[in-house]
C-alpha cells in the first residue's frame, strides 16, 4: 500500500471514529442532562436552568407523593405485563423456529405489526376495541393488556432470532438419553436461549415503563410515571423528577453490566487444572 493510500486510510477511519462519537454524544447528552439536573437546586417550580449543585434532591427522592405513587403503578403494570408477554412470546418464538404449519407466514406477519404500526394507531384501535366489549372499565387491567400485547412481538422477534442458530439435535440426543421432554427443555433447551429471553425480558420492560401514546387512550383514570410526569409538566417539573429517572436509568444499566458479565463468565472455557 502506497503512502498516500495509507494516510487516506487512516483519514478514513479517524472520520468514521469521529462520527460515530458525535452521533452518540447526540443520543447521549438528553440523559447526560437528566443526571446532571437530579443534582441541580431550582429557583421555582421548573427544574429546566441550572441554578446551583445540591444533594438535597437524593435525600428526599420520594419526596413528590404523586409521582412516586405513579411510579408505582408503572412499575407493577410493567411487572406483570413483561411477566405474561415474555412467557408467552418466548413460546411463540420456539414454535415458529422449531415447527412448520399452516399459517405460519401470517403468525409471523402479526407479531411484525405491532412494532411498525405508529402507537397511536395501536392505542386508538385498543381503546376501541375495550370501548366495544364494554366489559372491563379503564385503568390498570386495560393498560396491562395493552402492554403485553405489544410487547409480545417485541419478545418473540427477540427470542426467535436467538433460536436461529439453535441446534435441534441437542434435543434430540438429551431424548435419545431418556430425557422427558419437560426435562430436555429445562435443562438444554432453556440455558441456551435464556439470554435471549433476558435480553427480550429486559426491554419489554423498559419499553412499558416508558409507554405514553398506548398508555394515555387505554388508563382511564390510572396515572403512571409518563402520564404524571405530562401532566405535571404545564405547572411543575420537580427535581424528583430527574432523581427518579437517573435512579431507573442506574438500574437499567446494573442489570445489563450483570447480564453481559454472567454471559461472558457462562461462555469463558472452564480451566482445567
Amino acid at each position: 500500500m502506497s503512502g498516500h493510500s495509507l494516510i487516506a486510510a487512516r483519514a478514513g477511519r479517524w472520520a468514521l471514529n469521529l462520527y460515530a462519537a458525535l452521533g452518540l454524544a447526540y443520543l447521549f447528552a438528553p440523559i447526560a442532562v437528566i443526571v446532571a439536573f437530579s443534582f441541580n437546586q431550582p429557583s421555582g417550580h421548573f427544574n429546566i436552568e441550572w441554578r446551583q449543585f445540591t444533594l438535597a434532591n437524593w435525600q428526599a427522592p420520594f419526596a413528590d407523593r404523586a409521582l412516586t405513587d405513579a411510579l408505582w403503578v408503572s412499575l407493577r403494570i410493567a411487572a406483570l405485563s413483561t411477566l405474561v408477554s415474555t412467557v408467552l412470546g418466548t413460546m411463540i418464538a420456539i414454535a415458529l423456529s422449531r415447527y412448520r404449519f399452516p399459517g405460519s407466514g401470517a403468525v409471523n406477519l402479526l407479531l411484525v405489526l405491532p412494532v411498525t404500526t405508529p402507537e397511536i394507531v395501536v392505542g386508538s384501535s385498543l381503546a376501541a376495541m375495550f370501548l366495544g366489549q364494554n366489559v372491563i372499565d379503564f385503568g390498570m387491567v386495560t393498560i396491562t393488556i395493552a402492554h403485553i400485547l405489544f410487547q409480545l412481538s417485541f419478545v418473540a422477534i427477540i427470542v426467535r432470532a436467538r433460536l436461529r442458530d439453535f441446534d435441534w439435535t441437542l434435543e434430540q440426543a438429551a431424548q435419545d438419553l431418556g430425557a422427558p421432554p419437560l426435562r430436555t427443555f429445562l435443562t438444554v433447551t432453556l440455558p441456551l436461549i435464556l439470554p435471549g429471553i433476558l435480553a427480550a425480558a429486559l426491554l419489554s420492560f423498559a419499553l412499558s415503563i416508558d409507554d405514553f401514546i398506548i398508555t394515555f387512550f387505554n388508563a382511564g383514570s390510572t396515572v403512571t410515571f409518563p402520564l404524571q410526569i405530562f401532566g405535571a409538566s404545564r405547572v411543575r417539573i420537580p427535581p424528583q423528577v430527574h432523581v427518579l429517572a437517573t435512579v431507573i436509568l442506574l438500574v437499567s444499566v446494573g442489570l445489563l453490566v450483570a447480564g453481559t458479565i454472567l454471559e461472558h463468565r457462562r461462555r469463558r472455557p472452564n480451566r482445567v487444572d
